[in-house]
This record gives C-alpha cells, sequence and structure tokens, in this order.
C-alpha cells in the first residue's frame, strides 16, 4: 500500500518548502546552503533537494557518503558538502559521487591531497565542542591550507536563538582564526537557520539554512509555512465501559462509557510511546486525546460518544476542521525539540509531496 490508502502518511508541501527558503534567502541577503542531511529531517532529501534547485542555492548539505550518493543518484549536479568530519576510508566515496569533503586535521588533509587532492571545507570549532578544529588551534592546519583546493571555512552556532552574544563572540573567533590561515578561502558560512534569519552580520557568503525550511519555525523569528501534514487511518473502532483500560500496563482507565478508536500508527512511525494523556489528535474536526501508551503499531484516541468510523482519518500533525496541531505542538507535548519530531517519522510512512 502507498500513499492515502496507507495505514499512515506524511504530506508535505513543497511549495511551502520553497517559500520558507526565499524567505532565508531575502533575510540572509546571500545563497543557500541547504541542509537536508537526515533524509531532508525526515521530509525526504532527493524531493526537497529538486523543488529547491529553483531557489538557486550554491549547493547541499548532508552528513554522510551515502546521502550524497542519493543525491547524485537522483541527477543533483551542484556542489554537495559532507558536514561530518571527514576519513582517509572515505576518500574513495567523496572521488565516486563527487562530495566535497570537510576536514578539521591535518594528517587527514594531506592525506587527501596526497590521494589527488579535490575541494575541501575546513570546519573551526568556535564553541560547540563537537568537531571542527578549535579556533585557537588553527595554525596545526597552516602547511596543508595552501591551496587552491581549500575552498571554504565554517563553524557552528551553539545558540544563535538565544538572545545573549555568545553567536557575536563566536563569530569573532571565527572571523580572528580565518585571519591566522595561510589565505582566507572563496567561502565563508556560519549560519544556521536562526542566525540567518536574525542578523546578516552572521551571513558570510551563504547560509546553511535546516529546520526552518521544514517547519517553518525557529525561536524568536516570525513564523513561516508549516510543511509537514501527518495522517492515519481508523483501523479498529471499540465501546470501552467506565473502568475499562487501554494498552499495555493498563496505563489509563475510561472514567465513563465511551468508544475508542485505534489508529494505524504507532512509535515505530516516531509517534512518541509517552503521547498517551498528553497529546490529542484530530478526529473528523474534533480533538480526540491520545490514552493509553502509544504501541509500536498502533495509537488509541478517546472518540467519546461522537460518531467514528474504520477507515476515517486522523490528523496527528496539520490541519482539519478549522483546528490545527503543528510540528511545534507535538514537540511540546513529547517534551523534545521539533528536529526530533520530524526526523523521527519512520521510513514506512509513504511521503506524498505537493
Amino acid at each position: 500500500m502507498s500513499g492515502r490508502d496507507s495505514r499512515a502518511w506524511v504530506e508535505v508541501d513543497l511549495a511551502a518548502v520553497i517559500e520558507n527558503a526565499r524567505t532565508v534567502a531575502q533575510a540572509a541577503g546571500t545563497r543557500l546552503l541547504p541542509v537536508v542531511k537526515a533524509n531532508a529531517y525526515g521530509v525526504g532529501a532527493v524531493a526537497v533537494s529538486r523543488a529547491l534547485e529553483t531557489v538557486d542555492p550554491w549547493g547541499y548539505g548532508v552528513a554522510t557518503v551515502d546521502e550524497g550518493a542519493e543525491l547524485r543518484a537522483a541527477g543533483i549536479t551542484r556542489p554537495v558538502l559532507v558536514l561530518t568530519p571527514g576519513r582517509p576510508e572515505w576518500f574513495d566515496g567523496y572521488r565516486a559521487h563527487r562530495l566535497t569533503p570537510s576536514f578539521e586535521d591535518a594528517a587527514v588533509i594531506r592525506a587527501w591531497r596526497a590521494s589527488g587532492g579535490g575541494f575541501f571545507h575546513v570546519e573551526i570549532d568556535t564553541g560547540m565542542s563537537r568537531s571542527g578544529v578549535r579556533w585557537d588551534a588553527v595554525e596545526s592546519l597552516r602547511d596543508v591550507l595552501d591551496t587552491p583546493d581549500f575552498e571554504a571555512a565554517f563553524t557552528q552556532f551553539h545558540s544563535a536563538d538565544r538572545a545573549d552574544d555568545s553567536a557575536e563572540r563566536q563569530r569573532e573567533r571565527f572571523l580572528e582564526s580565518v585571519g591566522r590561515l595561510p589565505r582566507r578561502p572563496a567561502l565563508l558560512h556560519a549560519a544556521n537557520s536562526a542566525a540567518s534569519l536574525r542578523d546578516r552580520q552572521f551571513a558570510f557568503d551563504m547560509v546553511r539554512p535546516g529546520i526552518y525550511l521544514y517547519c517553518g519555525s525557529t525561536v524568536g523569528q516570525p513564523q513561516g509555512r508549516q510543511v509537514v501534514s501527518l495522517r492515519s487511518r481508523v483501523v479498529s473502532v471499540r465501546p470501552l465501559r467506565r473502568g475499562e483500560t487501554v494498552s499495555y500496563g493498563a496505563s489509563w482507565m475510561a472514567p465513563q462509557d465511551t468508544t475508542v478508536a485505534t489508529l494505524g500508527i504507532g512509535y515505530a512511525d516516531g509517534v512518541r510511546r509517552c503521547l498517551g494523556g498528553r497529546a490529542h489528535v484530530l478526529l473528523r474536526g474534533r480533538v480526540c486525546p491520545i490514552v493509553g501508551v502509544v504501541t509500536m503499531d498502533l495509537t488509541m484516541v478517546d472518540a467519546g460518544d461522537r460518531p467514528v468510523a474504520v477507515g476515517d482519518v486522523a490528523t496527528l500533525i496539520g490541519e482539519d476542521g478549522g483546528r490545527r496541531i503543528t510540528v511545534q505542538d507535538v514537540a511540546g507535548w513529547a517534551k523534545t525539540i521539533t528536529y526530533e519530531v520530524l526526523t523521527g517519522l519512520g521510513p514506512r510512512l509513504p511521503r506524498i509531496y505537493g
């Protein structure tokens, strides 16, 4: 089964992705390097990248060689930057799929050049403490960066969505460290979604939007367009008497006689197990609470005394009957972030693009 005949599916508004990308480009005043890693945050890397060709991005950012290979197989010809720090065992993959590696280590850069070279980017750690050469240790790379293949330097802000001066401090560290390199590369990039929308001082030569493209939201910035809707069909309906229980551990007890509708979607599809008692869905335009713990393949909701039938469509994210559930709503109920909600949408959910 595929599409809307499935037990559950994801609807993706590609026009909204494009509009959100244009919003970022206008705010930043420079070109985009859209981040499409993790299957474009669960939305669909190939479909998103093809759609974003209309905004003329510099290229696309991925996390792995395999992600880059998928874009090449789909016909994407722009540069594809692999953001994970590169290793010699991946050199063949970079070259086979015409991918641009990022490096942080002099020995690896030396090996890359000795093996034939090619464009590469260098990550500078200005405070994220995750990857990249430390901003106060860039001299360790001086001897290997005096080459035209050194195309770009970049960094990652850790708190660009906060109203403090941390992003400004990281920007200063970045520029200071670039100034100690043997030459300025052709490209500098640093801004994620939040920094791209916040101030053009962070834009440099291109920006790397991610989450804003896919849910039109980043803390402290105007809302863009919602991209994703999540739907599921009712696969079973049963009456429940007062005092009867639902799901594993008898985790919910009916306070009165009611009707329980079972949806064909569960935590294996990305609906968090903890959402029982915290979240609701929209069913025939009405709010229906999730009851009991979410199971691997199925989720139960309390439909009360209202009519419901097998085959009805429930909305877990999106609009129905004038009501709306956003990705941000679901993240709040699950006590997580929008990134985790989107990337958690499982591969067995068909994506329907429109």
